[in-house]
């Protein structure tokens, strides 16, 4: 009976699940941020392909 009563009072169980749900909670934040920021680098990376596309017409190698 004494084991099932320490086994009851031990809270080193309750605590590793506590830091497994702290740990999961900042994955799924660090991985939303990462998909937002993602979305948003490559907006700039095409608006800035665009542009010196646009300004790099006609003055290449081979533009006649």
């Amino acid at each position: 009976m004494k084991f099932f009563t320490k086994l009851l009072r031990d809270e080193q169980g309750a605590t590793a699940i506590e830091y497994g749900l702290i740990a999961a909670l900042i994955a799924v934040a660090a991985i939303t941020a990462m998909q937002s920021l993602g979305g948003e680098l490559n907006e700039t990376f095409t608006t800035v392909e665009s542009k010196l596309n646009t300004a790099n017409k006609g003055k290449g190698p081979g533009a006649d």
